[in-house]
């Protein structure tokens, strides 16, 4: 049983900065996908961003946060991270951390992974 746990939220204000940290234990760390959700108030979870094997670590990123939030992986302390930079009241959310057994086609979609995290709190205010 993969078990996932995550760290790093909190409040900030507009234009700072977070690091949301994932970090995955009851398994050997090997390059199974992982990824970020989010859910705001009253909206639908979302994919934020995820990272994937391919030859080689290969990360991805919702339109909303391109260029603002990096997925990364830590091998050392065996957890992924996701750096949020540039924050707006927007990205105000629920962050999920998730992981799958096995690789899917669809890294977008939430269904593609079988492991969550609790979930942590990011509030972003004006």
């Amino acid at each position: 049983q993969v078990q996932l746990v995550e760290s790093g939220g909190g409040l900030v204000q507009a234009g700072g900065s977070l690091r949301l940290s994932c970090a995955a234990s009851g398994r050997t760390w090997s390059n199974v996908p992982m990824a970020w959700f989010r859910q705001a108030l009253g909206k639908e979870r979302e994919f934020v961003a995820a990272i994937v094997w391919s030859g080689g670590e290969v990360t991805y990123y919702a339109d909303s946060v391109k260029g603002r939030f990096t997925n990364s992986r830590d091998f050392a302390k065996n957890t992924v991270n996701l750096e949020m930079n540039s924050l707006k009241p927007e990205d105000t959310a629920v962050y999920y951390c998730a992981a799958a057994a096995y690789r899917r086609n669809s890294y977008w979609r939430q269904e593609s992974y079988d492991y969550w995290g609790q979930g942590t709190q990011v509030t972003v205010s004006s």
